[in-house]
């Protein structure tokens, strides 16, 4: 694949004109060509514009081999109205671009579009804070609680730990004020964003997304109002499709066993059901997927080389929708992918595929800006057919993201004790919740050695430590350290001083001294003393 890869972030739609623009001006071939007896150099005609550009788009990685030799022509009809090209007697300003001969080049000025200034620090939309334990009130129970001087007899438990057991500071027990459902409301939206933002891998989402044009309400009722196959259930039912538009995708849908209402059957009905849903959708006021939303998922078509993560940005994304959008937009997604999988229902075009048809037709009705930008169809195209491969997960609700919502829940719900001089929300305040990192072999191998020899360096330290071990096991555990880890037991002990100054000197026994006899004469020859025989 062709072009640099435009990853998520601000404008994303802008670089990208500009990086479609600097490719096909460096690429197109020109040469001479006559017109009306008069040669014209540097040009080329229409129908070469639109073979080069479709093969440009279809080998660029941010467009893919989806892009139709249409949506080619719509382009350059952009380019001219646009002054990226001109005809070549200068005129341009319009989109009387067509499919022949006719002659075009280039303008020498720069067409580039500039990027919009950056929004003032004052005027960021931050994620507003998830409510923490600043909201307090202590429990009608005594005021301290205070506690004795634990003892533990647990001489072993002290020479794994050892650490001195003194006494427990007083303590009092604090309870958090009841969650309201607008600080629940609150909670799933400041984290729901977090989550996005984690996701697309973005320091701020200021320029991609307005967080103040977000409802709290729209996110949870998308999470728990839904029926067993995860559809979205709408209180007010004016929101909803037409009857009879739910009957005419349901008959197609489940083509040709669809059909309720038994009316009659005849020769391109499934035709004329079809025109009666697209028509509906292309009537619609705003896309699906709404016009300040637009620039978030223009951002995730920059995360599709990692498929897995685009797909979870898009179930955050969806999330964020409306209720009668979100639902809306499942049903049309489950239409759209039933008929492309349906082998029973016949052609509905005699030009395209079924799959082509859906795309081309739906695909401006499901992301569209307000301001009618450029690449429109074509990043509308390339979205929907994301969509359209991973339609069973994009409108499922992120399960690590409800996870993290409900833990933090139930944290705030929990009584706490608060110990004298400690602050609650920084001891006891539920952690962070961080996302995995995916690293090399090399930083893997490095965090396990590193991770294992600190272990093993405070394993160490313990035996050391332990005052309640007598000399003679200490210097047998320290001699079945040395021989388990040399180089550790090396760098501990450099020397036999720094090995002596941790083992105290064993207490010197004194020996008894030998007393002798003082020999005042010398030892005589043994004599024989009186005999007692008769």
């Amino acid at each position: 694949m062709d072009g640099n890869m435009i990853g998520p972030g601000p404008y994303r739609a802008t670089k990208l004109w500009n990086e479609t623009v600097k490719l096909f001006r460096g690429g197109m071939p020109l040469r001479r060509h006559w017109a009306h007896f008069r040669c014209y150099d540097n040009s080329f005609t229409g129908s070469e514009g639109i073979d080069y550009l479709h093969e440009l788009l279809k080998r660029n990685q941010n467009f893919g081999p989806e892009v139709t030799r249409y949506q080619s022509l719509q382009l350059l009809r952009k380019f001219l109205k646009n002054h990226v090209i001109e005809d070549v007697k200068g005129r341009f300003g319009n989109e009387d671009f067509d499919d022949n001969g006719r002659l075009y080049r280039f303008p020498p000025q720069s067409p580039l579009k500039p990027l919009p200034q950056r929004v003032p620090i004052s005027q960021r939309n931050f994620i507003p804070p998830i409510p923490r334990w600043d909201d307090c009130e202590v429990t009608q129970g005594p005021e301290k609680i205070p506690m004795k001087a634990l003892v533990l007899n647990s001489e072993s438990w002290n020479k794994r730990h050892s650490i001195a057991i003194g006494e427990v500071p007083e303590c009092k027990l604090i309870r958090r004020k009841e969650i309201t459902p607008k600080h629940v409301d609150q909670i799933w939206k400041s984290m729901t964003l977090t989550h996005l933002q984690s996701v697309l891998g973005l320091q701020s989402l200021d320029g991609v997304l307005n967080a103040k044009l977000l409802s709290p309400k729209h996110i949870v009722h998308n999470v728990f109002s839904v029926n067993k196959q995860g559809i979205v259930i709408l209180k007010n039912k004016s929101e909803d499709l037409p009857h009879w538009v739910l009957s005419a995708m349901k008959c197609l849908a489940n083509w040709p066993n669809g059909n309720d209402s038994k009316q009659p059957m005849y020769p391109g009905f499934e035709r004329d059901v079809f025109r009666t849903v697209a028509e509906h959708f292309q009537r619609l006021k705003e896309p699906l997927l709404t016009y300040h939303l637009y620039e978030i998922f223009v951002s995730i078509l920059g995360l599709l080389p990692r498929e897995q993560i685009a797909v979870e940005a898009l179930q955050v994304c969806c999330l964020l929708l409306p209720p009668a959008n979100r639902r809306k937009l499942q049903l049309l997604m489950r239409l759209m992918a039933k008929a492309c999988h349906n082998h029973a229902l016949p052609p509905l075009n005699d030009a395209i595929g079924i799959r082509t048809l859906m795309v081309q037709t739906f695909s401006r009705c499901i992301l569209c800006s307000a301001d009618e930008v450029d690449l429109d169809e074509l990043l509308a195209t390339k979205l929907v057919n994301v969509m359209l491969d991973n339609h069973e997960n994009v409108v499922k609700v992120p399960a690590e993201l409800h996870r993290s919502v409900e833990e933090h829940l139930s944290h705030l719900r929990r009584a706490q004790i608060k110990y004298a001089g400690a602050d609650t929300d920084s001891a006891m305040d539920s952690p962070p919740h961080a996302y995995c990192r995916q690293i090399s072999r090399e930083e893997f191998e490095e965090q396990r050695v590193t991770a294992s020899q600190r272990a093993v360096v405070e394993l160490l330290e313990g035996i050391i430590q332990d005052k309640l071990m007598s000399v003679k096991d200490k210097k047998k555990k320290l001699k079945q350290f040395q021989r388990s880890y040399p180089d550790i037991y090396r760098k501990r002990f450099p020397t036999p001083e720094s090995e002596a100054a941790v083992l105290p000197e064993r207490p010197q026994r004194l020996k008894p001294q030998l007393m002798f006899l003082t020999l005042k004469k010398p030892l005589q020859p043994f004599q024989r003393s009186w005999s007692f025989r008769a």
